[in-house]
């Protein structure tokens, strides 16, 4: 039998599918991240399932539990405290180990903090990198950042509402003071908030009184007229847009505009 997926609210509790709770009334089992958390959701939609525990502390023995009941033929769903599991969170060590023995995986759409700030933020949506939980540690932030620092797409992440305020001073120190962010705080909740503006504005704004609450934190890319091409960099854009099927003018055209080669250039490494 399947190992259910199934996404939670990130906060309001009427943000979950029908069939997200027609499948959790019908299992027999449910492995929530912290099962007092989900107890609240399931005792306000009137689900009375057994559950066990799966979190990032969770060993191989909670797995072969799980893996155990699965393998006697019955349901089990996933869950975490809020948003889709396997999303910077340890079910995707579960699903996994669901893989290697066989068991059919079978992933519901919903909730995710991720795309919920992604399209609210008024930042480009059509490409866009998930960093995770950035790093604790402000060299190992830098470090990513200087990894980040030319990516012309849109940087994704979560964060500490502890650490915000520092985090936004690093962004200012190595992507520039001027780079456009957005926070999402609060996302779905009665106090939700969605700052935008640059990185300089932001790290005032959150430095005036402490910030509370779940945060994701959005970084626009670096702009593609202020990006060097290299060589490398036109072959692997023109790759993908001829890959999508835009003819050779087409796709030498558009990168002329983007990159500032010349279009006969790039034109000819089509050739």
């Amino acid at each position: 039998m399947p190992l259910y997926i199934v996404p939670t609210p990130i906060g309001n509790l009427e943000d979950i599918t029908m069939r997200a709770l027609r499948i959790l009334q019908e299992v027999a089992l449910i492995a929530a991240e912290d099962t007092r958390v989900s107890r609240v959701l399931l005792d306000h939609y009137r689900i009375v399932k057994p559950m066990i525990s799966y979190h990032e502390y969770s060993g191989a023995a909670q797995i072969e539990e799980i893996l155990a009941v699965l393998q006697r033929g019955e349901d089990v769903a996933l869950i975490s405290d809020a948003g889709t599991p396997g999303l910077s969170d340890p079910g995707y060590e579960l699903i996994n180990a669901c893989l290697r023995a066989g068991v059919d995986i079978i992933p519901l759409p919903g909730p995710t903090a991720v795309v919920t700030a992604l399209v609210a933020s008024g930042l480009p949506t059509d490409r866009f990198t998930f960093l995770g939980f950035l790093p604790k540690k402000t060299h190992a932030l830098y470090a990513l950042l200087q990894e980040m620092q030319d990516a012309p797409e849109t940087l994704v992440a979560y964060e500490s509402p502890y650490r915000l305020v520092e985090t936004l001073e690093s962004i200012c120190a190595v992507l520039g003071a001027s780079r456009p962010v957005c926070v999402a705080r609060e996302i779905s909740k009665m106090f939700e908030e969605f700052f935008r503006g640059t990185a300089a504005e932001a790290r005032d704004y959150f430095s005036v009184e402490p910030v509370r609450g779940e945060v994701t934190l959005l970084i626009g890319g670096k702009p593609q007229s202020a990006r060097s091409w290299t060589e490398t960099d036109v072959r692997a854009e023109l790759r993908r847009r001829l890959e999508a099927g835009e003819s050779r003018n087409a796709a030498a055209k558009a990168i002329a505009a983007e990159s500032g080669w010349k279009k006969r250039d790039i034109y000819d490494l089509t050739l």
